[in-house]
């Protein structure tokens, strides 16, 4: 997944429209729909003012990780169950 698409997912998740996140990052708005759009080179300033705006950190991945940061952005990782108990807890819960 480009960054440009990450960015734009993250605006859409966020709730945020081009505008409000332009008035945010201090740059004109049809600045920022030619940057979402890819229609121009973007200073590394400018996006990571919008990842800031955005809550959000622009960082590189090596690709020797970047497999399993994919999986992570696409809701596929498979950490640790945090819901599931415990085994301690399990056992405790047999106790009469």
């Amino acid at each position: 997944m480009s960054f440009l698409t990450q960015l734009r997912q993250l605006v859409a998740q966020r709730g945020t429209t081009p505008t409000r996140l332009a008035d945010v990052v201090g740059i004109a708005r049809p600045n920022l729909t030619t940057t979402l759009a890819g229609k121009h080179d973007t200073r590394g300033s400018t996006l990571e003012a919008i990842a800031g705006a955005l809550d959000a950190q622009w960082v590189l991945v090596p690709k020797e990780h970047l497999a399993a940061v994919q999986q992570v952005l696409e809701g596929r990782d498979a950490g640790p169950d945090r819901a599931a108990k415990a085994a301690v807890d399990l056992l405790l819960e047999k106790k009469p």
